[in-house]
């Protein structure tokens, strides 16, 4: 009876430290504004054409885990993106994410009307590279949108 409450102790604890393990590998809500804060830091300090080459580092400081900024002008354009550097440069206004939603420009309308907001759609996840609902925190900046998101699993 000893060794069956020692042996599931045991277990208890093994699997205590995996999910503390696991919690550690994606990004938190948290996480992301904290980011994005940061990033717009970066910004004023440093100016946008260094910032939005950092941004667009998918090796820089601006990435972590599955945490990367993404920047977009208020037509559209992109402008950094610490996932998908190709993107930059194009016009995405008319973006769909797989359930047919215009994120793109759902986040420009979003951020004429408001300095902040949470949105939700769906992109590629790069830790897993599948495409999952994601949480987007975004600040408008001058004319800019800064942005990070959190995938929801």
């Amino acid at each position: 009876m000893i060794k069956k409450c020692a042996a599931l102790m045991v277990c208890i604890f093994c699997l205590a430290c995996a999910g503390t393990a696991l919690a550690g590998t994606t990004g938190t809500k948290d996480e992301a504004m904290a980011m994005v804060k940061k990033a717009i830091q970066f910004i004023k300090a440093n100016g946008r054409d260094k910032a939005f080459a950092e941004f667009s580092n998918t090796k820089g400081q601006f990435v972590d885990r599955d945490l990367y900024i993404a920047v977009y002008d208020m037509n559209g354009k992109c402008v950094a993106h610490g996932q998908k550097p190709n993107m930059v440069g194009k016009d995405l206004i008319g973006m769909k994410d797989p359930d047919g939603k215009e994120f793109i420009k759902e986040r420009v309308e979003l951020m004429k009307k408001q300095a902040s907001a949470w949105q939700d759609y769906k992109f590629m996840d790069p830790l897993n590279k599948k495409i999952e609902p994601k949480e987007m925190y975004i600040e408008r900046v001058d004319d800019i949108i800064v942005g990070c998101g959190v995938y929801k699993k």
